[in-house]
């Protein structure tokens, strides 16, 4: 790689100083052009320096992480040695960070609890969402202020951030699905808001209106581009989408979150260093990581991991649940066979196809175009193949793709290639 050298400093003749209206217009441009290629050539010549002050700054950014079972402070990997398939979890936390705007709290939840799974070959992503008042067993877990929670058994699992910080929704997300989590990061609100910012906003599609009149959000129906607020108040929003429940409140997450893989994939965004830069900075000063995700490289090389994974190989999954009441408390119950189908397809690094709908906080986009018959090309027959006639000479043998497991109907979600719509209503009411 060249590197642009300094020349010589030429001496030069002072030139006397000019008055107003005495300088010719042939000297103004001739100035504003070297001033140009003045400007040029030091950008040139600190790019390199540019970038790595910017990976300084996210790195300094980076508060102290969190340490996972076994995990040490320094174990922060480097780039290039995230190989095979990659577990991490990330919970949204609702504390508010005591911003009364969010309203009162008097726990810290994590009412948003999601797994993404990238296949070892990087050529498939799950998201799995686990619904927060699901009941689960959540295992001991380590206190850091020293000791230990006792395990509690069928607790919601949205109780376990609140028994020993990030390193508890890990333990019992490990323990419910047998997967290795080595990876994590929590976001609060405000880091939902900067890092909406960061991306330029989502665009949503809202079938009917919503108003939640317990946030209070509205939004009218149509398509709507939202950051800030609005994008944050969007994926809070419960009683302003489907039947008011959690579920429901999921599926309309999963539709933002699908626009946002498109959003990030697009050629705007991943062409744009402006726009990377303030999506890491923004992470960087919002999330709280693992020890193991501190490092940038680490980041860098997840990222990367999922860039070229095709959009219908995004999958959002719901984890599958039934309608519970257990110790006076109404929730929801895994469905276990339905539930060690997703997780035996993912540990298997399968890819998996969903039949049970996007879930009732969204319906199919209404404007989205059809392919009519007429317009379908038509398909153009196969040439027959002699089953007994052998392979070119030199050419290995085609692999066999991989088989895709197909889902119980309890298991719903989407993709990141469909677009859906927001099913609004506007019975907003108070509570939950």
């Amino acid at each position: 790689m060249s590197t642009l050298s300094p020349q010589p400093a030429q001496a030069a003749t002072p030139a006397p100083l000019a008055r107003h209206g005495q300088l010719k217009a042939g000297n103004t441009a001739a100035t504003v052009l070297k001033f140009v290629a003045a400007a040029l050539a030091v950008v040139l010549v600190s790019t390199a320096s540019i970038a790595a002050v910017a990976v300084h700054n996210i790195a300094s950014a980076i508060a102290p992480g969190v340490a996972l079972p076994g995990e040490e402070e320094e174990d922060a990997l480097t780039i290039g040695t995230v190989d095979g398939p990659v577990n991490l979890l990330l919970v949204g936390s609702d504390s508010g960070e005591g911003n009364l705007a969010y309203g009162e709290r008097d726990a810290t939840l994590n009412d948003v609890t999601m797994l993404l799974h990238i296949s070892a070959d990087r050529e498939r992503a799950t998201v799995v969402s686990f619904p927060r008042d699901l009941f689960v067993d959540i295992p001991e877990c380590p206190n850091p202020d020293g000791g230990s929670f006792p395990a509690a058994s069928s607790q919601k699992i949205n109780q376990s951030l609140s028994r020993g910080g990030l390193a508890c929704p890990v333990l019992t997300v490990e323990s419910l699905t047998g997967l290795e989590i080595p990876y994590a990061a929590k976001i609060e609100f405000g880091g939902v808001i900067e890092m909406s910012n960061a991306v330029g906003g989502v665009e949503v599609c809202v079938a009917s209106p919503i108003d939640d009149r317990n946030i209070p959000f509205k939004l009218d129906a149509g398509t709507h581009t939202l950051s800030g607020i609005d994008a944050l108040q969007f994926l809070r929003t419960r009683y302003g989408v489907g039947d008011g429940s959690d579920l429901t409140r999921i599926s309309n997450q999963q539709q933002f979150l699908s626009s946002l893989v498109r959003t990030l994939k697009s050629s705007e965004t991943l062409s744009n260093p402006v726009k990377l830069y303030g999506i890491a900075s923004a992470a960087s000063r919002n999330l709280e990581f693992s020890n193991s995700l501190r490092n940038v490289d680490t980041m860098v090389a997840i990222a990367g991991a999922l860039k070229d994974i095709p959009l219908e190989e995004v999958v959002f999954a719901r984890y599958p649940i039934a309608d519970a009441t257990i110790g006076g408390q109404s929730g929801v119950a895994p469905i276990a066979d339905a539930a060690d189908a997703l997780f035996a397809a993912i540990a298997a690094d399968l890819p998996i196809g969903l039949t049970g709908g996007t879930g009732g906080g969204t319906v199919a986009d209404p404007n989205a175009p059809v392919a009519s018959p007429e317009s379908s090309p038509a398909p153009v027959p196969a040439e027959p193949v002699d089953p007994n006639a052998p392979a070119p000479s030199g050419s290995p043998a085609p692999e066999a793709p991989p088989t895709r497991v197909e889902l119980p109907d309890t298991v719903q979600g989407t993709t990141a290639d469909e677009v859906t719509c927001s099913a609004g209503q506007t019975a907003g009411r108070p509570g939950g």
